[in-house]
C-alpha cells in the first residue's frame, strides 16, 4: 500500500479513503513535468519506471526485467537507457520507458509530438527499426508506428533527435471507434519489435519530452547567476542564482578538477537552483560552472566558474549537523511564496499545503535559527509569515483542515467531498509546532511578539471540546465539517500517532475537555476500542492498549501486536519529553525505545530476505512506497523510511547513526539530494525516487536536535498549560535507571 499521508494507515483499512488518490494531483504541475517523461534515471543498473520482455528467437538486454541504464553516453548527464535487441522471425519483445511515479500532481503533458534523443552503433533504417507507441493513464493508447521510415535513417555514431508528432501517429491506423488516446495523461512511451532482420542493434535513448515541435526558438535562456559551492564529506552543495525565462526548462551542471577542463555531471529541472554531487571519499577539489536550458532545447552560456572547494573527513557531529540543515532547507527553500508552509510532497503540488508536516517544519525553523542555518530574524519573519496566514485561512471550530490551498487559504479535500473540515489530528501537529516557537521567539521585538501573541490567539480558539461530538463521549474524533458533521465518524483511540492531540486538548486553556479523556478514549479500553485496534491491526495482542509481550528480547508496554510505524514513536514527541516520566501504563521514552529496537531487530532476521537489511539499513514506517510500515512480514515490501531510523536517533543513538552513516557513506547520491535524504528506498525494487514529504523531513532535524540538546522538548514543555495537564492525567516522575536520557550536548 503506498501512503501519501499518515492517517491513510487507518482510513484505508477501515475503508474510508481510496489509496488511488495518491496517484492523482489536483494542482498544477510544474513547467517541467509538463513536458519531461525521462532525462535521468535515479536507479542504478536498470531503470526503475521501466520494464520489459521477449519471445525468443528474438532478445532484449534486461536487467532485472527493467531497461538498462547507461553512463557511458548521455545527453542529459549524468546517464541515459540503453534499448538492446535482436528482432528474430517468430519472436518478440517490448520495453517501456514509463513515467516516474507521480506523488499528489497530476498528468498533464502539454506538447503536439514527442521528442527523444537516440544514438545507435549502426545505423537505423526501415529494415531494422523498432515500432514505438504511447499509452495513457487509462490504458489508451497510439498505434505503434516505425522509429524510422522508408528512405529515413539514424546514422551511426552520433545523437539524433527524433519527432513523432502525435496527429500522424493517431492517422497512420484507423479504427472502429474515435482515438482515445490523452496526451495530457501519458504514462509510458513503448518500444516493440520491428521487421526480423535477425540482427543484433543497440540504441541509446535520452532526454523524452512530449512538447511542441512547430517552434523557430534559437534564443537561449539567460546565464544562471553566481555560484556557492559548499563541500562537505563525499559531496559537494552546488547552488546559484536561478535564470529567469518562461520557458525555462532544466540547468546541466559541470565540474572540473583545474577549473579549465569541464564535464558535464548532472541535470536539475528549472525550478531548483540546487544541485548535490558525490564524488567519492575525501579529500576532493572542485569547480563547477552551470547552464541553463529551455524547451527548445537552446543551452545558455555557461555561468560564471565557481572557486575551488575542497570535501573532507567530517566527525559524527558534523555529519549530523549536515542532515538537519540539509532536511531544514525542505522548508525554507520549498515554502510556499503566500503562505511560508511546505508542500507535502516534492516533487508533487506545490499549492498543496500539509497542515501537520508543516508544523513539524515549523520546529525545523527553530533548529536552523539556533544552528545557524538561517539568521534568527529571517526565521522570525517566515514564522510570522506562517501565523498570519494561518490566522486567516479556513477553520472550522479553530481546527484547520488537513490540507490548505496555498494561494487562497481554503480547504482542500483532498480525500473526498467530507474531507472539507477540520482535522484534529493535524492541528495538533501544528499547535505543537508553534507552542515551541512561542517560547523561542521571546525578543522585545514587533515581530517576536506578533508570533506570541498571534500563537496564543491560534492556540486559544482551537475548540477541541467540540471534537467530542458529545458533550458525554468518552473519546475525541479527528474530522468535522460545517457541511457533514460528524459524517467521517473517525475517533481517536491509541496507540498511534494522536497522543499529542490528548495532551493539547487536556492542557487549553479555553476549550479543554476532561483528563479522564485520556483513559476513557486515548487508552480506552471498551469494546470499541477493542474493535477498532484489531480491525487496523488484525491481531488481539495489545487490543487493550497495554501489551506486555516481548519480541526480540525487548518488552513492550504499550502497543498493538509486535510494535509499530516507527512515526507513533515521533509525532507526538517533537515537543512533549516523555524522558523521567511515566503514565499508569508506561515510561513512553523506554516503550519508544523498545519499539525502535523491535523495528531494528527485524530489519536484522529481515524474514523476507529484502536486499540491504541490516544492522545499518533499517526502519519502518509511513510514507512513499512503503509495503505498510510494521516489522511484520505482511507489511513489509522492502522499502525503507529513512526518517524511521534517524528520526529515532533519541531512543537508538548508535544503531541510528550507524544507519546516518551507511546511507550517506555507502548508498550516497541514491538516497540523498537537495533536500537532504530522500523519503525512502528499496533495493530489492531498485527504487531510488528523489521524493521528499513534509511529515518526513523535518523529524530528522527535529529529533537529531532533540537527541543532541533536548531543545524542542524544552521549549515546549515550558509552555505554562503543558505540566498541569500532565499532572491532571496523571504522569509522576519516573525514577527508573532507564527512565531516558538527556540531551548530550
Amino acid at each position: 500500500m503506498n501512503r501519501l499521508l499518515s492517517k491513510l494507515l487507518v482510513l484505508v483499512l477501515l475503508g474510508l479513503a481510496c489509496p488511488a488518490l495518491l496517484a492523482v494531483g489536483k494542482g498544477t504541475p510544474s513547467f517541467y513535468d509538463r513536458h519531461v517523461i525521462f532525462d535521468n534515471s535515479e536507479s542504478v543498473g536498470g531503470h526503475g519506471s521501466s520494464n520489459g520482455w521477449f519471445v525468443a528467437p528474438s532478445a532484449l538486454e534486461l536487467v532485472d526485467d527493467t531497461v538498462p541504464v547507461e553512463t557511458g553516453r548521455f545527453v542529459s548527464p549524468p546517464n541515459a537507457l540503453r534499448l538492446a535487441w535482436t528482432s528474430a522471425p517468430g519472436g518478440a519483445w517490448e520495453a517501456t520507458i514509463g513515467i516516474g511515479q507521480r506523488y499528489a500532481r497530476p498528468y498533464r503533458f502539454e506538447g503536439k509530438a514527442l521528442t527523444f534523443w537516440c544514438y545507435s552503433d549502426s545505423e537505423i533504417t526501415a529494415a531494422n527499426s523498432p515500432r514505438v507507441y504511447l499509452k495513457d493513464a487509462n490504458d489508451n493508447g497510439t498505434p505503434a508506428v516505425a522509429l524510422v521510415n522508408e528512405g529515413e535513417r539514424i546514422p551511426a555514431g552520433r545523437w539524433t533527435q527524433v519527432k513523432l508528432p502525435f496527429a500522424e501517429a493517431l492517422a497512420a491506423s484507423r479504427g472502429t471507434d474515435d482515438p482515445r488516446f490523452d496526451v495530457r495523461e501519458t504514462v509510458g512511451v513503448t518500444f516493440v519489435q520491428g521487421l526480423d532482420d535477425n540482427r543484433k542493434h543497440t540504441l541509446y535513448l535520452d532526454d523524452f519530452q512530449i512538447r511542441d515541435i512547430d517552434s523557430d526558438d534559437t534564443t537561449a535562456p539567460p546565464v544562471p547567476g553566481a555560484i556557492t559551492v559548499r563541500g562537505y564529506e563525499r559531496h559537494f552543495d552546488v547552488s546559484w542564482t536561478p535564470a529567469a525565462a518562461d520557458d525555462l526548462l532544466a540547468y546541466r551542471i559541470y565540474r572540473s578538477s583545474d577549473g579549465k577542463t569541464f564535464e558535464p555531471v548532472g541535470t536539475q529541472q528549472g525550478s531548483r537552483a540546487r544541485f548535490t554531487d558525490f564524488v567519492g571519499a575525501p579529500p576532493r577539489t572542485a569547480f563547477y560552472r552551470v547552464t541553463a536550458l529551455d524547451l527548445a532545447g537552446n543551452e545558455s552560456a555557461p555561468s560564471p566558474v565557481s572557486t575551488a572547494v575542497s570535501t573532507r573527513a567530517f566527525t559524527d557531529d558534523e555529519l549530523m549537523t549536515m542532515v538537519q540543515e540539509a532536511s531544514f532547507r525542505y522548508y525554507w527553500e520549498a515554502g510556499h511564496p503566500v503562505a511560508g508552509l511546505a508542500p507535502e510532497v516534492l516533487p508533487g503540488d506545490a499549492n498543496l499545503l500539509a497542515l501537520g508536516g508543516s508544523g513539524f517544519g515549523v520546529m525545523a525553523m527553530l533548529v536552523g535559527a539556533e544552528r545557524g542555518f538561517a539568521t534568527r530574524d529571517a526565521v522570525a519573519e517566515r514564522i510570522l509569515k506562517i501565523v498570519r496566514f494561518l490566522e486567516r485561512a479556513d477553520r472550522f471550530r479553530g481546527v484547520w483542515p488537513h490540507f490548505l490551498d496555498g494561494d487562497t487559504g481554503k480547504a482542500v479535500p483532498f480525500f473526498g467531498k467530507y474531507d472539507n473540515g477540520g482535522d484534529l489530528v493535524e492541528t495538533a501537529f501544528m499547535i505543537q509546532g508553534l507552542l515551541a516557537a512561542r517560547r523561542y521567539f521571546d525578543g522585545d521585538t514587533p515581530v517576536e511578539r506578533e508570533i506570541r501573541d498571534t500563537v496564543t490567539r491560534l492556540w486559544r480558539e482551537v475548540d477541541w471540546a467540540w471534537y467530542r461530538q458529545t458533550p458525554d463521549s468518552d473519546v475525541l474524533y479527528w474530522h468535522w465539517s460545517p457541511d457533514y458533521g460528524f459524517h467521517i465518524n473517525h475517533p481517536l483511540i491509541g496507540w498511534n500517532e494522536t497522543m499529542i492531540v490528548y495532551l493539547l486538548a487536556i492542557a487549553s486553556p479555553t476549550h479543554p475537555v476532561p483528563a479522564e479523556l485520556y483513559h476513557t478514549g486515548w487508552a480506552g479500553t471498551s469494546e470499541r476500542h477493542i474493535q477498532y485496534r484489531q480491525n487496523w491491526s488484525r491481531t488481539t495482542v495489545g487490543n487493550r492498549y497495554t501489551n506486555g509481550g516481548s519480541w526480540y528480547g525487548h518488552k513492550l508496554d504499550v502497543g498493538v501486536g509486535n510494535g509499530s510505524d516507527l512515526f507513533f514513536t515521533h509525532f507526538s514527541f517533537f515537543g512533549f519529553d516523555p524522558r523521567g516520566i511515566r503514565d499508569r501504563y508506561t515510561n513512553y521514552f523506554r516503550n519508544n525505545r523498545a519499539i525502535a529496537l523491535i523495528s531494528h531487530a527485524y530489519a536484522i532476521e529481515n524474514p523476507r530476505g529484502f536486499k540491504g537489511y541490516g544492522p545499518d539499513t533499517w526502519g519502518l514506517s509511513a510514507g512513499i512506497n512503503t509495503g505498510g510500515g510494521r516489522p511484520q512480514p505482511r507489511d513489509d515490501n522492502g522499502t525503507i523510511n529513512v526518517m524511521a531510523s534517524l528520526a529515532s536517533m533519541p531512543y537508538t543513538p548508535q544503531e541510528s547513526l550507524a544507519s546516518l552513516k551507511h546511507y550517506y557513506r555507502d548508498l550516497g547520491a541514491k538516497v540523498w539530494g537537495i533536500y537532504g535524504f530522500h523519503d525512502g528506498f528499496n533495493e530489492t525494487q531498485n527504487w531510488y525516487d528523489e521524493v521528499y514529504m513534509a511529515l518526513n523531513q523535518a523529524p530528522i532535524t527535529v529529533m537529531i536536535e532533540n537527541h543532541r540538546t533536548g531543545m524542542l522538548w524544552n521549549l515546549f514543555m515550558a509552555n505554562p498549560e503543558i505540566k498541569p495537564a500532565l499532572d491532571a492525567i496523571g504522569f509522576v516522575k519516573d525514577e527508573a535507571a532507564d527512565a531516558g536520557e538527556t540531551g548530550r550536548e
